[in-house]
C-alpha cells in the first residue's frame, strides 16, 4: 500500500467521544485551545459537536451523544470516553470511496453523507484499517 498524496489527504481533525462537552472542554482550553461558541448538533449522528482550532489545518471535535441510541453513546459505553477516529480532508470524498473500496477497504456507508458542518463524509471500517475509524471529508462550496 503505497502512501497518499499529501495534498489530497490532510488532517482535519481527531474526534473525542465525550458525555458531556461542557465538562470536557476546559481540558482542552486550560492547554490553551480555543473552541468555537457554536455547538452544531448533527442530528442523523445523534450528536453535538464542539471544535477548536489547532494548527492551519487540524482541529479536535468534541462527540456528545444525545440519544442512548447515537453510535458515540454505544462507543462511550462499551470503550468510555477518548478518541472515536481521525478525519482527513479529501479533495473529492466520493472518488477517494470509491478509489479505496477498489483497494479493499470496507466504509460504514456505501455512499458519503453530510456530516458536521454541512461537509460531505465517509467513514473507512476499523476492521480495514488495524482498528482505528479514519473519516474522509469534503467542504462543500456552498458551505
Amino acid at each position: 500500500m503505497s502512501l497518499p498524496d499529501s495534498q489530497d489527504f490532510i488532517l482535519d481533525h481527531v474526534a473525542i467521544a465525550v458525555k458531556s462537552i461542557a465538562a470536557t472542554k476546559k481540558i482542552y482550553e486550560d492547554l490553551g485551545l480555543v473552541f468555537s461558541p457554536k455547538l452544531e448538533e448533527v442530528k442523523e449522528q445523534k450528536v453535538l459537536t464542539a471544535f477548536a482550532q489547532i494548527d492551519e489545518n487540524a482541529h479536535i471535535e468534541l462527540l456528545e451523544p444525545t440519544s442512548i441510541e447515537s453510535t458515540i453513546h454505544k462507543f462511550i459505553e462499551s470503550k468510555g470516553e477518548g478518541i472515536h477516529h481521525l478525519c482527513f480532508k479529501v479533495t473529492d470524498v466520493k472518488t477517494k470511496t470509491l478509489d479505496l473500496m477498489q483497494k479493499g477497504y470496507k466504509f460504514i456507508y456505501p455512499e458519503p453523507r453530510i456530516g458536521a458542518g454541512g461537509c460531505l463524509v465517509n467513514f473507512i471500517h476499523p476492521k480495514s484499517t488495524g482498528g482505528v475509524l479514519i473519516e474522509i471529508s469534503q467542504r462543500l462550496e456552498h458551505v
